[in-house]
């Protein structure tokens, strides 16, 4: 089993995406480390994509964005759900992957909720130990779909195929 490495997530987000289904998140706990494979991701890519919290700039918000590619952006949707996302790309260039779904946790804040994420993870970087992208191997077949829950951004970002699940 090999672990992800900052240089996994160097590259543009609609490379890494799809490479990211089907591999174990771990995150390490006091009765070990707690693993689920993920399912479903979403990206979000730079100021120019409406769906994106880039869109409108640095903002303190959004700054994380603009972090070296493998740091976490963890933040809370609706008061009551922590989201993760990790950082990809090149520095300065605001991008990121949403982990959408794990298997045993279908949605973003379930598996955060499983595995115990919450924005206290929010601008850490994968090297720190917080948790770990996990590579088995596993290669299941993807579907691409439009993206989910955006119904604030323009029809053409929300039309795009940026949302890569596992075929059941």
């Amino acid at each position: 089993m090999q672990k992800l490495e900052r240089e996994f997530f160097a590259r543009d987000c609609l490379e890494v995406a799809p490479e990211l289904v089907g591999k174990l998140l771990e995150v390490p706990g006091e009765g070990g480390p707690r693993r689920l494979r993920i399912t479903e991701v979403e990206c979000y890519r730079g100021e120019q994509d409406t769906a994106c919290h880039a869109r409108f700039g640095r903002t303190r918000r959004s700054e994380v964005l603009y972090m070296r590619p493998g740091t976490l952006y963890v933040y809370l949707c609706y008061g009551i759900h922590s989201l993760l996302n990790v950082v990809t790309g090149e520095e300065d260039q605001p991008q990121a992957v949403l982990i959408r779904a794990c298997e045993g946790a279908p949605g973003p804040g379930r598996l955060t909720k499983a595995l115990g994420i919450t924005t206290a993870l929010n601008r850490r970087d994968i090297e720190d130990g917080v948790l770990c992208f996990l590579d088995d191997g596993a290669k299941p077949e993807l579907r691409a779909l439009p993206r989910v829950g955006i119904g604030y951004a323009s029809a053409e970002d929300q039309a795009r195929l940026w949302r890569f699940s596992a075929s059941s």
